[in-house]
């Protein structure tokens, strides 16, 4: 008898990178990401003056410029993107093959719009592994994602939604709420592991209230023109 089954082909996964000064950590990031073999990783740079484009160009990544800030350099980016699947990862963060495999299957189904990972800060510290799990649990029940979780979406549902407004911050929170309304949405329960970096240098406590101030205020309608002046570009 014929076998008349099929299956649906690989999905195409586009990894955008928003950048700015990210000399020091960018290498490892795309040495890490070229282990999955996604179908292709764009950078949207905001204007890197230290080896950021030389590092992306040497490992023949393309380079999209565009203004500073994070919604219009993945919007930049994601504008050139051909993938099914756009998966936003900040140039700090990694997931493991497992994480990757789960991403890929979940999506392929066509039930979920797009999804995010759980948070793991690259730390032992007890503090920060407490913050993770926090993070987790904010985004699972209060639908509070974001970017260093790793958005994916797919990449029809990304341009239906305009991409990211044009915020100077909390763009990854307005984002994921728009997403959440037009359709189901998954978090994973694997890790996007991101860098301590930023509550090293700042201060844990400084940071975390920061961030969950920040958050709040804008939820509540503050301006993020004036809620940006708390969180600098450069890390």
């Amino acid at each position: 008898m014929e076998n008349t089954q099929t299956t649906n082909p690989p999905l195409k996964v586009s990894v955008i990178i928003p950048t700015y000064n990210e000399s020091t950590v960018l290498a490892e990031t795309l040495a890490r990401l070229k282990v999955h073999q996604p179908f292709e990783i764009l950078i949207g740079d905001g204007g890197s003056e230290d080896g950021t484009v030389d590092i992306a160009r040497r490992w023949a990544i393309p380079v999209i410029p565009a203004s500073l800030g994070r919604a219009s350099q993945m919007n930049a980016a994601a504008r050139d993107a051909t993938g099914d699947l756009l998966w936003f990862l900040h140039a700090d963060s990694h997931i493991d093959s497992c994480g990757y495999r789960a991403m890929t299957a979940t999506m392929a189904n066509g039930h979920y719009l797009g999804g995010a990972f759980s948070l793991q800060i690259d730390s032992p510290q007890p503090v920060l592994r407490t913050i993770s799990r926090l993070a987790t649990l904010r985004s699972r029940y209060l639908n509070l994602v974001y970017g260093d979780q790793g958005i994916f979406v797919r990449r029809e549902v990304f341009r239906d939604l305009k991409g990211f407004s044009p915020l100077p911050i909390c763009e990854d929170l307005d984002f994921f709420r728009k997403l959440k309304k037009r359709g189901p949405v998954v978090i994973l329960r694997e890790k996007a592991v991101t860098s301590p970096r930023r509550w090293l240098s700042e201060g844990i406590g400084f940071t975390t209230f920061r961030n969950i101030a920040i958050a709040s205020w804008f939820l509540m309608g503050f301006s993020p023109a004036a809620l940006s002046r708390w969180y600098p570009p450069k890390r």
